[in-house]
């Protein structure tokens, strides 16, 4: 399954409803115009007008493991980042931390008017386990709800992580935990057809900090995916049966994930549900762009 467990933007006991109450508004534009006046000896004044892309993209759980990666390679892309969790800001003392507004929220109670206020994406990493109920409130009703503050607001693009089915029989897809999840999209989708995204990544990797310690995933998942990119052609036959992906399945470096996220955000024909492989092909384009 996904590594993260992301409860950091919702809180355990939230209301009993299952929507926003929201006072629709309409977004800050996303290309603004500048003038420039040019002129050239005796010339005449040359007025030039030019748009200028702005980006803001808030993300839900943004200090967790996934959360904190979208952020960082949100500053690194000249992307201007909101992170919205329940225990705000980290305790790490990264420089890039400081290029984030830091909000502390649950998605339940937020004021979306202040926080989607200028969004031209929304990111959501929200997920995690629990019983039946818990893992449909986390992984689904969180979702939806800020799917719809999303699209109620007017922002253009809303990003979705979940998580690879693994080819799994029907009954454990049935769990709350897989559920969830597909309500999720499924609620992305109808209100974002043309521009929603959705990232089913396996196993995430990467290095991990925890109550200020830092589990090295990337131990166990970088020497997985080299293996995994060195045994291809003889691993991807053998994923078509059943269940076979919670072995052969191939991991995502965090990293990787992030530069998905803001291939998305930024290619507007991006949209759609995306797995593994596909994941992993949006990243290198972002790195392709990048050196």
């Amino acid at each position: 399954m996904t590594s993260f467990l992301n409860f950091s933007a919702i809180s355990p006991n939230p209301p009993a409803f299952s929507g926003a109450s929201l006072r629709p508004r309409s977004l800050s534009p996303r290309l603004f115009k500048s003038c420039v006046k040019c002129s050239y000896a005796a010339e005449a004044p040359i007025d030039i007008v030019a748009d200028i892309k702005s980006e803001r993209v808030v993300v839900l759980g943004g200090n967790g493991f996934v959360g904190s990666a979208i952020c960082k390679a949100a500053i690194n892309n000249g992307i201007e980042a909101v992170s919205v969790s329940r225990s705000g800001r980290p305790n790490s003392q990264d420089s890039w931390l400081d290029q984030v507004t830091w909000v502390t929220g649950d998605v339940f109670y937020l004021n979306w008017d202040e926080v989607l206020l200028g969004a031209t994406a929304v990111v959501s990493t929200i997920g995690g386990f629990g019983n039946e109920e818990q893992m449909k409130r986390i992984n689904g009703e969180a979702n939806v709800i800020a799917v719809n503050a999303a699209k109620d607001f007017g922002v253009p693009k809303f990003v979705l992580i979940t998580v690879h089915d693994y080819n799994l029989p029907p009954f454990v897809l049935s769990s709350g935990y897989f559920t969830g999840k597909r309500n999720a999209e499924a609620e992305l989708l109808s209100k974002y057809p043309n521009s929603g995204v959705v990232l089913r990544p396996g196993f995430i990797y990467g290095k991990r900090k925890v109550n200020g310690f830092e589990i090295p995933l990337d131990v166990v998942g970088e020497p997985l995916d080299k293996i995994y990119n060195a045994a291809e052609s003889f691993i991807r036959p053998l994923r078509s049966l059943p269940a076979s992906d919670l072995l052969l399945a191939p991991p995502v470096n965090v990293d990787d994930l992030a530069l998905a996220v803001i291939n998305a955000v930024k290619d507007d024909d991006f949209f759609g549900i995306f797995t593994i492989e596909q994941i992993k092909e949006a990243a290198a384009k972002m790195r392709s762009f990048t050196y």
